[in-house]
């Protein structure tokens, strides 16, 4: 009897153990939440007082740096340009959270997640060398640590050249190119999720630079086995080539490069870093002019194994007002052979199945506090997905999402 009662009692301890460490990380996000929201309100009150009385004479003095600048100026930990050896030590990081609700004929989802919580140390160190550490943390619940993002030594004696090794960011097509922190969606597209890698972190190396206006990117990765750190190199490898020229004089625009993207992967069944393509090509463009901007995307694959050929893009309108606020349009495309289209995402939590046509309707309306270092996102999209064999890959919706990102 003595013998059963305190294995019960073991268990009780260890499910109210389970529940507070539960309620401790959602106490934790939601006051994270709460003080972020607070932060731009202080803002604007701060800079309301700062302003001098009306027909007042006050001397011309610097500007003062704002509450963000102060904030985001804590996580610079050392900065000492004259110092030949170290010049420069931050902490870096991000944090992502989503709320989303979407509706469709096979099902619906919703719900409140800590999309991605990053934190890491940056340094600078011999005028020309970067050494960059970061890892991927987990709030939902599981280990605390999830993997090990950005690990990489870089060189950059110039800006034409840049020579990184380590597990670092393998960037091709137009959102695989682009950090999560600079998206100006919610979300990568769909054609991001089929082409692109869906572990953005890939041990390789890689050379890269300016040269006028041209630039240009190559790269050698290994594809697999993966893991939470570098993986086993059990796997094969794949090969980037990149290279872009900026338009802008041209076309009197502040921007306009025009980039051809090419991946080739060795097949391998091991080779888990990277989705099944063989080839993958994409042709993307990205046009500023003042507050308008135009990004498109053009993406052709040959896959192995199970995974099918596949045509994609998209494209991507958005425009500037009251200088803090952004709205964005975009379409995108996807057809493919039988049961080769993944979802994304949030679709993906109703339907699993793959597809052979996809088509997304985005619009979107962000909201700038400290440029893409704080920001809110939402989106409303409506996706379809055919799927001619019927076997459980259909998918007609819309859904909604709208989160707070955070980056330093």
């Amino acid at each position: 009897m003595g013998r059963g009662l305190g294995t019960s009692t073991a268990q009780l301890r260890s499910s109210r153990t389970y529940t507070t460490v539960r309620r401790t990380r959602k106490s934790a996000q939601t006051i994270a939440m709460a003080a972020l929201m607070v932060i731009p309100a202080m803002a604007r009150g701060e800079d309301a007082a700062a302003k001098p009385a009306a027909g007042s004479q006050a001397p011309a003095a610097p500007a003062p740096k704002s509450i963000y600048d102060r904030i985001w100026g804590f996580a610079k930990v050392y900065n000492n340009s004259d110092n030949p050896w170290f010049q420069e030590l931050s902490i870096v990081g991000r944090e992502q959270v989503d709320a989303y609700h979407f509706d469709a004929d096979q099902g619906n989802a919703d719900n409140f997640v800590n999309r991605r919580t990053r934190i890491g140390l940056k340094s600078r160190m011999f005028k020309t060398v970067t050494v960059h550490t970061e890892v991927d943390l987990d709030l939902e619940g599981g280990e605390v640590y999830s993997k090990l993002t950005d690990a990489y030594v870089k060189w950059s004696p110039d800006k034409r050249l840049n020579l990184t090794a380590g597990k670092h960011g393998a960037k091709f097509t137009l959102d695989g190119s682009t950090s999560s922190t600079s998206l100006i969606t919610i979300d990568r597209s769909n054609v991001a999720n089929n082409f692109w890698y869906p572990d953005e972190y890939v041990p390789g190396v890689t050379v890269n630079g300016d040269v006028g206006k041209w630039m240009y990117n190559a790269g050698i990765f290994t594809a697999g086995d993966q893991n939470s750190e570098f993986g086993d190199f059990s796997g094969d490898r794949f090969m980037l080539l990149s290279s872009g020229y900026d338009l802008a004089s041209l076309l009197g625009t502040d921007k306009a490069l025009v980039r051809l993207d090419y991946v080739y992967q060795n097949p391998d069944p091991h080779n888990d870093f990277a989705r099944p393509n063989e080839h993958v090509g994409s042709l993307n463009f990205q046009l500023e002019k003042g507050r308008w901007e135009l990004a498109t995307d053009l993406d052709a694959s040959k896959g192995y194994g199970s995974q099918g050929d596949m045509v994609g893009g998209q494209v991507m309108p958005s425009v500037r007002f009251f200088d803090t606020w952004q709205l964005v349009v975009r379409y995108t495309g996807i057809s493919g052979d039988d049961n080769t289209i993944r979802l994304v995402r949030y679709e993906n939590r109703i339907v699993s199945g793959r597809g052979d046509e996809y088509h997304e309707f985005y619009i979107g309306l962000n909201k700038y506090f400290y440029g893409h270092k704080l920001k809110w996102q939402t989106g409303l999209q409506y996706a379809e997905m055919h799927d001619d064999p019927h076997d459980g890959g259909r998918y007609q919706g819309w859904g909604v999402t709208t989160g707070l990102r955070v980056s330093w």
